[in-house]
């Protein structure tokens, strides 16, 4: 399962690069030099166009906070309302954060939930169920409604499972941030460099920088639970020519639980490329369907 899960994610990050690479091109000759860290960002991405910085309070805000009124707000609690693609919750990513107030063990459990429960989950785990049962994954969910089914319930357990313990069990006992803070500068490798970083550093609560257990043990954990819980043990798979009975090998081994733990942690480094890039193109094609009057 998590084998297609982690074959869509790549298709995704293939798309996202090629954008990115295009905004970067297309962004390349407004920029300046920039050798000093004190000046307003050069990037027209990140710039405001000619708006009054009304919103400032205090004297030295404006230079190591940029106001982009394209971005999208996050909301007093710290977290986003954004989506990935216009559609995959997104709202454990800030830009341009900053400095901001941890959040509490409920705020962690309750945005973990609103996300993991989101009416889109439907239709994105019936799709990968869909490919799962055609490419026959897990032989021992069998085909026709009943596999579907089985397929589409593990799907949603394990994302759900997984959801919880990276992104808030863990990370209230240890006392972590799980939310990931875009970077937003520098270059394509660069800020791809830094996302791919974070799912071994994170910060703490008190805001110091951490190895990122929240991720690494969490995701294990979640692994080991979906593997020997309801994934297929040894199935009867039928009679064989010379009368005996065969069986699909059982899912429940601790190879397995690697396998499945290795692939969730590379699809959540996809994820994480995918949040850091995701910004720029949507502020893109936000100019694209509102440009501005004249041009």
């Amino acid at each position: 399962m998590k084998r297609t899960h982690f074959a869509l994610a790549c298709l995704l990050l293939i798309a996202l690069f090629s954008s990115a690479q295009s905004t970067s091109e297309s962004q390349s000759p407004n920029q300046a030099p920039a050798p000093q860290a004190a000046q307003q960002p050069s990037s027209p991405s990140q710039t405001p166009p000619a708006g009054p910085p009304a919103q400032q309070t205090g004297s030295d805000q404006p230079k190591d906070q940029p106001k982009d009124p394209l971005k999208n707000q996050a909301p007093p609690s710290g977290t986003s309302n954004d989506r990935l693609f216009f559609a995959l919750p997104n709202f454990l990513t800030l830009e341009n954060a900053g400095h901001v107030p941890p959040l509490t063990t409920g705020q962690k459990f309750g945005v973990v939930a609103r996300g993991s429960f989101d009416p889109i989950q439907v239709v994105w785990y019936g799709a990968l169920s869909g490919v799962s049962q055609a490419e026959n994954s897990e032989p021992g969910y069998g085909q026709g409604a009943q596999g579907y089914g089985k397929r589409y319930g593990a799907y949603a357990a394990d994302g759900t499972i997984e959801n919880f313990f990276v992104g808030a069990i863990v990370p209230s006992l240890l006392s972590q941030d799980p939310r990931y803070f875009q970077s937003g500068q520098g270059s394509f490798f660069h800020r791809a460099g830094y996302s791919v970083s974070r799912i071994f550093v994170t910060r703490s609560d008190s805001g110091h920088s951490q190895f990122n257990y929240s991720e690494i043990v969490g995701a294990a954990l979640a692994s080991a639970i979906s593997t020997y819980s309801y994934h297929p043990g040894r199935t009867f798979r039928g009679p064989a020519e010379n009368g005996t009975r065969e069986y699909w090998p059982s899912d429940r081994t601790l190879k397995n639980t690697a396998s499945v733990w290795g692939s969730q942690v590379g699809y959540d480094t996809i994820t994480l490329v995918v949040k850091e890039f995701w910004p720029d193109i949507r502020r893109k094609l936000k100019k694209q369907h509102n440009p501005r009057p004249g041009l």
